[in-house]
Parts: C-alpha cells; structure tokens; sequence
C-alpha cells in the first residue's frame, strides 16, 4: 500500500470575501522576484536592501531586525491599517504611513524612529486610552495585553487626552463559551478579519461610522443568539480583553474544596503542548508529566488522559466507516458519504449551522472529551465504587467550544450531566498559579488507572491530520492484515500531515486480510469487498477551508468522491485552538506540532486498538462491541440542524 498525495485536487485559494481583501500590490514570488522588476530598492533608518515587490515596509523592516510596534497587525490576518500605532516617515510624503499597509513598488527611503513617528506613536496610545475602560489589574490580558504593554513602552504615565470611568456598554455572558466587553475594544478589527477571513463565519462586524463605530453582531443580538460557532479564534487575536472565555475555574476551586466531591480532570494533549508558554517557556515544550503532578498538588483527586478516549473514539469511528462501507459496497444500501469526523465542536456547530443538510456524513461518535465523561460517570463509578452523583468531570482542552460542546443537552446519556466544567489551558494556567505552583519546576509523574495506558494515536489528534491519522493505523492494519510500519516508515503517515488548509490523500488496497479481528468480527465477515479498492481521504482546518470543502462536494467535484475527511474548526487543529495561550502565530502552532509529534515518536504503543486499557473496556463493560448497543448509549450521539435563520 502506498498513499498518493493528490496536488491536482485543489480548491480555492481566496478565504477571504472580496470586500476584505488587502488592496495591496501584488507581491513577486519565486523566479519572477529574481528578475527585473521583481525586486525594488529600500533603505530603512539608513540600511539598504533589495525586496519583492509588493513586500510591506513592516515586512521589510522585520527582515532587517527593525521592530515597528502595530496593534492590528496579526501574521494569520489580512491588512488593515486601522489602528496606525506603526507609522512611519516616508521621504517625499507629507503624512506618516502605516507601515504595516505601504506596499514598496518603487525605491523608497524610510524612517522608523524620529521624532515626529514618535510623537505620532504616542498620541494614537493616548487616543486609544482615552476610550478603554477598564482596570487593568482585575483584567483577565492583564499582563498579557498588546495595549498595556505599548503604554509601557510608550511611557504612558498620565491619560493625555482623559479617560473614560464608567462602563459605557453592557458584557454580554450569553455564550457557553466567549465573553465580550465591548468596553476593552480599541476597535482594530481583528475579530471580524478573523470570523470573516480565517473562518468564514462572519458573526462580528464592525458597525456604525466615525465616533459611533463599534464591534457588534447581527442586530446587535447577543452572541449566544446569533451565529457563532464558538472557535474562540477571536479570542486568540483580539489583543485586549475585550473577548475572553467564559472561565469555571471558580466553580472547579468549590468542588475541589467540597469533601463530598471527587474530582477527576481529564487532559489533552494540546494544551500540554501549549501550557508552557504560560510559564515563560518556548512554544513547543511539552508540559505532560510535570503537569499530572501540578494538577495533584492543586486538589484533583485523579489525572486522567483524554487520549484513551481518543483511542476509543477511533475505535467507534473508524468501525462505523467499514460498517458504511460494508452496506454501501455489499449490501447496496445507501449511505452517506463521505463520513466527516465530529471531534471538533466547532466545526459541528458550523455544519449545523451553514450545512444542516450534511449532518447524516457526519460521525455519530463523541468526541474524547464527552466519551470520557460518560465512561467516567458510568464504567469508572463502578469500578471506584463512587455514587455518580458525586463525581465532578472537569475537561483541560485547548478549545473554547469544548465549553458549549459539555453544555450541550444530548450530552447526558450516563445519566449526569457527563462532563461538569471545562477549563482552556489559559485558565488551567492560572489556577496552577494560584495554587503557588510553578508548573516547569514539577517533578514528572505519570497519569492514574484505571485509564492509565495511551498510544501514539491519541496524542496526535491535537495536530490537524491526527485524527485521519490515527484512523488509518487501525483501518489499514485491521483490513490489510500488515503493520502499518511496513507500509509508512515508523508508521508515520506524511501526507496527512502537514499545515496546507487541505489535502486529499488516495490509499490503494491491493491486498486485504484473510482473518477479521474478533472484535469486530459479529459486524464484518470479511475483507473481500475491499480488496482492489482505493481508499478516498482529506483533511481541512480552518472552517473557512472546510467551507470550500463542502461546496466542492455540493457541486459533486472529487471530495466528493472521498469515504472519510477530517474536518478541524481551528488553524493548525486543536493545537491552534481558542483556549490555548495568546500569542498565537503559524509559527507558534508548528512548534506546538513537533512536541505532539516527537511524544507520539517516544510512545511504546502508537495505535489505538493495540491500548490495552481499550481492550479491557471492551471486554468489561462495552461487550457488545464497537458500534454496540451500550457503546451507541453512552459514546455516540446526535445533532441539530439549526440552519442561519435568526429570529
């Protein structure tokens, strides 16, 4: 078997719609930089180089090592230039420019720190203060605020033009998941660049003019209201506090203190991939074992890990996949194809909203998160002996949805509300913190039984591709009969992987296994049915990428053609998600991939039907199988197709 990673099968490039589309010039790329005209001459405080065309003077600077400060400049944003914090002299023009939205397509001299760019600097700050309310020390950025940080700098000792004292607009707490207070906004436009570009979503607009201008949604209806699929990608771009997630820890610390509870928390490998940069750590330093021993000393009675449930849900996953299969190719019923993944709350809640009609593709598993809770409340009760009643489940997860997702009413089929609280890596930070821990500094130990065991699979589905991944470890292994290490070197499937928004992968299968693994035996006779065929597969992140997706399949083009995708609301996956520590970047998310690749390297077990303690759960209390009638009880689900009707 080898996979054949098909370029030719592309969709369209452009997320953005085009009235957000920088107007800048185009910038020359490749060999046509080389030529003449490809390059233009501009010297910057003194030094010269040469430049693609098109390149920004911010651009440009940075490849000299010249800061210019900016506060509506993000790296996964298109321009704006609104808010003119980077301003800058050009020779020969009379008005500072931004520097962050002035192509060079003719040599120019530039200057970044005179006196009247500083002036210039200053008085914006100033200006911007003069409208923020807020107390920085009770503000959940505080520390951690694009906006305090260039008052520092900017030696902002007194409020130059005022200040504003009083509220001037309400904090809207109608989310399970995303705070807004408006009165934090300095009006830079990164949310809606977010929800319309990175997203394409479009629940936040800016409306009104001049002074009136604000950061609203649809009729200015709350955004629990309206369409909001509850990423957090603005969360994680907004450079104030004018957009957080709405925070449990409170709730957790008074269950913790309840001697009456026992609380357990679960963790997923993002945010231990990401927790460490809350410490002062290098993004990409992996926190796993120091932060069992830190979330111990904190008060949780046990440290479970998530990627068991994900061991399971790809257990649950991919044999629903070979059971539409079976039906479409044996017994000629019709089935919906292709077969979306539904880990992600984010995307789920897209689909319902934008395409509810695509909701029968979608995998009836639960994610990790809400399997783990209802196995907790239900095998683990017994198991421990403990009145489900009693049990508090508190998820560490690296997305804001993750907080809608648990609140969801289909999510209670132990009986119990399944998962209790969940926490983003930020506010586990901060409750670390609290505690009088420094996470770096913790001894390593490991997590607790009965759920102790975890593979390689499960700690890959916090990077975009680890889900398809791990699927097709177990599927090529349980249909092929041959280790998935003799087909993909250190059973590393490549072209999965990787950071384009989308890639369409074909896996022929000549041969198949002459035996069917007793687990799933009742289910599958055999194989036969899939020997010759070629398995179809893609991968999106990003759902302004999983929109272009979906239209192609509309439209009946080749991802239509394909039996499995993966689909992931955030930039990079879970690893790029809306709890996870701000700043965020595309280099910042590769980083955080490597850890979850190098700790899926170092596993002695590095697929999801070879864990042990899955195996266990099976034969003890799901022992109708996968797919069973208990297993489709209290793992699977359903959804609601709630369409973009706003009443």
């Amino acid at each position: 078997m080898s996979a054949e990673i098909r370029e030719d099968v592309v969709v369209d490039a452009s997320r953005a719609p085009v009235s957000q589309t920088p107007k800048l010039g185009k910038k020359a790329t490749g060999e046509a930089a080389g030529f003449i005209g490809g390059q233009v001459s501009a010297t910057i405080d003194g030094h010269e180089l040469k430049v693609p065309l098109g390149t920004t003077i911010l651009d440009a600077a940075k490849s000299m090592g010249i800061r210019i400060p900016t506060l509506c400049h993000h790296p996964d944003l298109c321009v704006a230039g609104v808010c003119r914090v980077c301003v800058v002299e050009v020779e020969g023009q009379r008005a500072l420019q931004a520097s962050c939205a002035y192509p060079i397509t003719a040599p120019i001299k530039v200057y970044t720190h005179t006196q009247k760019v500083r002036r210039a600097r200053r008085h914006v700050i100033d200006l911007l203060l003069s409208e923020h309310c807020g107390e920085c020390y009770a503000c959940v950025r505080n520390n951690n605020c694009e906006l305090q940080s260039l008052a520092k700098e900017f030696g902002v000792d007194f409020f130059r033009f005022g200040h504003v004292e009083q509220p001037r607009f309400e904090i809207d707490s109608s989310s399970y998941s995303v705070i807004r207070e408006p009165d934090k906004c300095v009006l830079c436009r990164r949310c809606v660049r977010t929800c319309i570009d990175v997203q394409e979503v479009g629940a936040l607009e800016a409306t009104g003019r001049s002074i009136g201008t604000r950061i609203s949604t649809y009729l200015d209806k709350p955004l629990g209201e309206v369409v909001c699929i509850n990423c957090g990608q603005c969360i994680n771009r907004c450079p104030t506090g004018a957009l957080h997630a709405r925070d449990a820890s409170d709730e957790v610390w008074r269950a913790i203190e309840d001697p009456t509870k026992h609380v357990v928390i679960q963790t997923a490998p993002s945010p231990r991939a990401g927790i460490g940069e809350c410490f002062g750590l290098e993004p990409g330093v992996p926190m796993t074992f120091q932060m069992n021993t830190a979330l111990r000393l904190a008060g949780f009675d046990k440290v479970f890990d998530t990627n068991f449930t994900a061991d399971l849900t790809i257990i649950e996953e991919g044999t629903e996949l070979l059971l539409r299969l079976h039906k479409a190719l044996v017994a000629k019923e019709p089935v919906a194809f292709p077969q979306f993944t539904s880990c992600s709350p984010g995307w789920v809640k897209f689909l319902e909203h934008f395409y509810p009609e695509y909701i029968p593709n979608l995998s009836s598993a639960k994610s990790p998160q809400q399997m783990f809770g209802a196995v907790i409340k239900t095998y683990y009760a017994q198991k421990a002996g403990i009145d489900p009643k009693d049990i508090i489940t508190v998820a560490l997860m690296p997305c804001s949805a993750k907080k809608f997702e648990c609140n969801r009413p289909e999510m209670g089929d132990s009986g119990f509300k399944d998962v209790d609280y969940g926490l983003t890596t930020r506010e586990l930070a901060q409750m670390i913190k609290e505690a009088g821990i420094h996470l770096p500094d913790m001894p390593k130990s490991d997590f607790d039984d009965p759920f102790g065991s975890r593979t390689g699979s499960g700690v890959i589905f916090g990077a975009t591709g680890g889900v398809m991944e791990a699927a097709l470890r177990t599927v090529i292994e349980l249909v092929t009969g041959q280790k998935v290490e003799n087909l993909f070197e250190n059973a590393n499937i490549v072209p999965v992987r990787g950071f384009d928004g989308v890639r369409y992968v074909e896996l022929p299968v000549p041969e198949v296994s002459p035996t069917v693994e007793p687990l799933i035996a009742h289910l599958v006779p055999n194989w036969e049915f899939l020997k010759g065929a070629t398995l179809k597969v893609a991968v999106a992140h990003g759902t302004a990428n999983a929109k272009k997706v979906l239209d192609d399949i509309k439209a009946g083009g080749p991802f239509s053609q394909c039996h499995f995708i993966e689909f992931m609301a955030c930039p990079g996956g879970c690893l790029g998600g809306g709890g996870q520590p701000i700043p965020t970047s595309p280099e910042i998310r590769k980083a955080r991939a490597r850890a979850i690749y190098n700790e899926d390297a170092a596993s002695e077990v590095r697929k999801s039907h070879e864990n042990p303690a899955v195996v266990e759960l099976y034969r003890e209390f799901l022992t109708d199988g996968p797919c069973g009638h208990v297993a489709h009880t209290l793992l699977h689900t359903h959804y609601t197709p709630r369409g973009k009707y706003i009443g």
